[in-house]
C-alpha cells in the first residue's frame, strides 16, 4: 500500500485503554520514545491489536505542530524532541523535516510561524502531536 502521509514512525504497542467508543494506544516508538494514538475499539479490534503488536504510526505532517521547548501544562500528549533538518519557504507555508530518535518527521506551518520560531537547520524543536491525530496500521 502506498500513501500520501509523510510521517510513518515504526514501534510496538505498549498498552491499550479501551473506553465507550474510542481507545488509547500507548506506542514505544523505534527510537525509544513514547507515543499515544486515540482511535476507534472497532479500530482496535480490525487491526488486532495487543501488546507487543509491531504497528506503524501515521501523522500527516499538517498535524505536526512545533515548539522550541517542551510545554507542560498542555493537553497534547506526544511531544517528540528533535532537531530540524531543512526549511523550506514556499509563500504562506513552510515544510520543516525534524530528525528525532528513530526517524524523521516533517511538519508544514505558517512561514510566518516558522519566522517567528527562527527554525533552521540545526535548531532545537518539539513535536506536538495530538494523540487523535495519530492514526495506526499493522506493521
Amino acid at each position: 500500500m502506498t500513501l500520501s502521509i509523510r510521517n510513518q514512525l515504526h514501534g510496538t504497542v505498549t498498552a491499550l485503554v479501551p473506553g465507550e467508543v474510542m481507545a488509547t494506544v500507548g506506542i514505544r516508538l523505534t527510537g525509544g520514545q513514547a507515543l499515544t494514538a486515540a482511535i476507534t475499539r472497532e479500530a482496535v479490534a480490525e487491526l488486532g491489536l495487543a501488546p507487543g503488536s509491531a504497528v506503524r504510526a501515521l501523522v500527516k505532517s499538517t498535524d505536526v505542530s512545533l515548539a522550541t521547548s517542551r510545554i507542560e501544562g498542555l493537553s497534547i500528549r506526544n511531544q517528540l524532541p528533535g532537531t530540524v533538518t531543512e526549511v523550506t519557504a514556499g509563500g504562506a507555508l513552510a515544510s520543516v523535516r525534524i530528525s528525532v530518535e528513530g526517524g524523521d518527521l516533517t511538519s508544514v506551518i505558517t512561514q510566518e510561524a516558522a519566522t517567528d520560531l527562527g527554525l533552521a537547520a540545526g535548531t532545537p524543536v518539539v513535536a506536538l502531536i495530538k494523540s487523535t491525530e495519530v492514526s495506526l496500521m499493522t506493521a
